[in-house]
């Protein structure tokens, strides 16, 4: 009886030992937890699941070399990674729901040094107009433009200074938009020519409203706001108490963002990490999990899912029109940064002697 009550104390410890543990760092709140509960459930794997709240804690880890068996970077990360060799080159033959990716976000991926080639996208969102159209055709006199003038130009944005105007504290995010508008690339200038095209957007700050990038929120909730640069998320906040408003992707185009799941080249358990990946492109759970963080799914719009929850929540699903209107924020390098901040610096002093 002992004999077997210790072979059978064994087999539990064996069982414990051998159970498979699948380790994820992906950005806080950034899932739907009962899809997290239900891949446990289906597949019989525990998940280690950690956080971050910002990209250089993920680089932190990358760096030293932290045994993570997916992890969760964002576009502008994914150059850097690869030439350190920090990802692995992905099999995609493995990853049966591959095929509903849409081929946009793929082809927008491959013109990051081809990092299509070791990542595939989870999430994206965009930066784009929200506009409370009855308020500001008021105060404007008339239809508006589905345009960027609407902040960016000096006259437009004097007829809606009333209603209230806003851009976010986003150097990047909005010098990309200007730079957009004008029908040039942020990144292709050089440092001095950033801080000298950018400065109209000094005189542009005594009609904003307000610069920042939460209070905004409210005030287009609470009709403070008639147009405002806003993040999708965020615009869809807001929308949820006042449904007057509407988020659009101006003619000119908007800018992306791409979070995307990724393989690091020291995980300990590739085979599970392509399991998790796999589950995550599933339609359902991929259309699960942009509905609860207010994030684009990586499907198709033109796919069944998507069409049922563009019926249901038309912010979150971009026509195919505005799909072809969008593009990666740029990448910058240390001079052009420094040359933006030392702007932006200049732009929010600006702005507090305003308000």
């Amino acid at each position: 009886m002992r004999l077997w009550a210790s072979l059978m104390l064994l087999l539990v410890i064996g069982q414990a030992h051998s159970a498979e543990v699948l380790r994820v760092y992906n950005w806080k709140n950034y899932i739907d937890p009962q899809v997290l509960a239900d891949f446990e459930k289906d597949t019989g794997i525990q998940v280690d699941y950690q956080t971050f709240t910002a990209a250089n804690e993920l680089d932190e880890v990358m760096a030293k070399h932290e045994a993570y068996d997916v992890v969760v970077p964002s576009h502008f990360q994914l150059s850097r990674m690869i030439r350190s060799n920090q990802l692995t080159v992905l099999d995609t033959s493995r990853l049966s729901n591959y095929k509903h990716i849409d081929s946009g976000l793929l082809a927008m991926l491959a013109g990051i040094d081809s990092a299509n080639r070791y990542v595939v996208p989870y999430l994206w969102g965009s930066v784009g107009l929200v506009v409370n159209p009855a308020l500001a055709q008021a105060h404007y006199g008339g239809p508006l433009p589905n345009s960027w003038g609407l902040l960016f130009d000096e006259a437009q944005a004097a007829r809606l200074a009333g209603c209230g105007v806003s851009i976010l504290d986003a150097p990047e995010e909005t010098a990309s938009l200007w730079f957009n508008y004008r029908g040039r690339s942020l990144a292709r200038n050089g440092p001095r020519h950033i801080e000298r095209q950018m400065q109209p957007l000094l005189r542009l700050a005594a009609q904003q409203h307000g610069m920042d990038n939460e209070r905004y929120i409210d005030d287009l909730a609470d009709g403070r706001l008639c147009v405002a640069m806003a993040w999708v998320g965020h615009a869809m906040t807001a929308a949820k108490k006042n449904p007057a408003l509407r988020f659009q992707i101006p003619d000119e185009g908007a800018m992306v963002f791409i979070d995307s799941l990724a393989i690091p080249s020291n995980a300990a358990n590739p085979e599970l990490a392509y399991r998790f990946i796999d589950y995550m492109l599933a339609p359902k759970y991929a259309v699960l999990n942009a509905r609860a963080t207010q994030f684009y799914s990586p499907l198709p719009s033109s796919s069944a899912e998507m069409q049922a929850l563009a019926k249901e929540l038309p912010m979150q699903v971009l026509t195919p029109d505005e799909r072809r209107r969008v593009y990666v924020l740029e990448r910058l390098n240390g001079d052009q940064k420094a040359a933006l901040d030392r702007f932006w610096a200049q732009l929010k002093a600006v702005q507090h002697v305003v308000q």
